[in-house]
């Protein structure tokens, strides 16, 4: 870990963020992510071990807790902040509960109002629109949110939010041109990280969001999962583009 903070300083990003949360069972077999929960001394010396090897403010995402008998996140928050962290990031799940059910943050605004705690308390968990954004930062008087699920595919979601938050108004839907100019600069990136074969299929798994609510969008979808060219998927981008487009306008 602190090999790892000096690499990370060395690129020079405005923080380093330590995620304590992940629950995916490849991570935690190996005693990382959300596993760290089970042993609190190990987390802070983690940590402190990052915080002394890094320039960078250092801040931490984690969960509850393991599980429902050892939420922990209390202790987790006052230990955290008192080897120097900057700001927590909080989950209101446990690792056993994955994504399922309602997240929890009760929790999150007990350690938001602990007169103990100074540092910037973020809430994440469960926000998929500007309305709850606004109602969660308001009954749990959280200094942010975090966004995770409903950003994959949907990356106006922020642009609604802080929107919303300055007017009271919601914003249109992003148009055709918007949804899809998204969907190539995320195949093209996902292609050039990934190379081409890989790239287009690991892209499969996010067409249905960026499409999302279109009608008769099926067909295409069908097709976009359905070929490994890159080429022709761009012409069913195309396709859909010139679908939508007559579908608007005016008779």
């Amino acid at each position: 870990m602190a090999l790892s903070a000096k690499i990370v300083d060395a690129t020079n990003p405005d923080l380093l963020d330590i995620n304590f949360g992940c629950p995916v069972k490849k991570v935690v077999c190996k005693g990382a992510g959300a596993a760290v929960l089970k042993d609190i001394d190990l987390m802070v010396r983690l940590t402190k071990a990052c915080i002394r090897s890094t320039t960078l403010p250092v801040t931490v995402k984690t969960r509850l807790g393991w599980d429902n008998n050892t939420k922990n996140i209390e202790e987790v928050a006052e230990r955290l902040q008192d080897i120097g962290v900057k700001a927590l990031s909080i989950h209101g799940r446990t690792r056993m509960q994955l994504y399922k059910g309602d997240a929890d943050w009760t929790l999150i605004g007990k350690i938001k109002n602990n007169p103990r705690i100074h540092i910037p308390i973020f809430g994440n968990g469960d926000i998929d629109s500007p309305e709850k954004a606004v109602e969660y930062r308001n009954r749990y008087g959280v200094d942010g949110i975090m966004i995770g699920r409903a950003a994959i595919g949907y990356p106006w979601i922020f642009r609604e939010i802080k929107h919303y938050m300055a007017t009271g108004e919601m914003l249109p839907p992003p148009t055709i041109a918007e949804r899809l100019d998204a969907c190539r600069k995320h195949l093209r990136a996902s292609v050039s990280w990934k190379g081409e074969k890989l790239g287009i299929l690991e892209m499969r798994r996010h067409y249905a969001s960026y499409l999302k609510g279109l009608s008769h969008v099926k067909e295409f979808r069908t097709k976009l999962v359905s070929t490994d060219s890159l080429a022709q998927i761009e012409d069913i981008f195309c396709e859909i583009d010139q679908h939508y487009s007559a579908e608007l306008q005016p008779v």
